[in-house]
């Protein structure tokens, strides 16, 4: 991180929850998508790796880092780290995981997609 951006201390607790509710609002949001927009994105989870799989073969995979208590994202454009600051997932650059997995994704579905924070 830089530093300017000072992670904020999680319990695990806290941080698998949130984790949590990460992954499973990006599921949502998916089912959401497949009904409205007729985006067939696969998804696969398991334990805090969600993988997303787009029609064009392409993956998007999101894995929880418990012991270092980061959000890692790996998409075709290349891989990135997130930590918690002030309730916020960002990388060393300050730049925020859901507007990053909104870019990865909309890259490679081929069409403008917008994933936002759980409320």
């Amino acid at each position: 991180m830089s530093a300017t951006l000072e992670t904020t201390p999680l319990s695990d607790l806290e941080y698998r929850q949130i984790t949590s509710a990460i992954l499973s609002n990006i599921e949502t949001t998916l089912d959401r998508w497949l009904e409205e927009i007729d985006l067939d994105v696969d998804t696969r989870r398991s334990g805090g790796l969600l993988e997303l799989v787009f029609p064009n073969r392409t993956h998007i995979v999101i894995n929880t880092q418990p012991p270092l208590q980061e959000l890692w994202m790996a998409a075709k454009s290349g891989g990135f780290h997130y930590r918690c600051v002030q309730g916020r997932w960002l990388d060393r650059e300050g730049k925020e995981f859901y507007e990053a997995l909104s870019e990865c994704a909309s890259e490679q579905a081929g069409k403008t997609l917008k994933f936002t924070p759980p409320n």
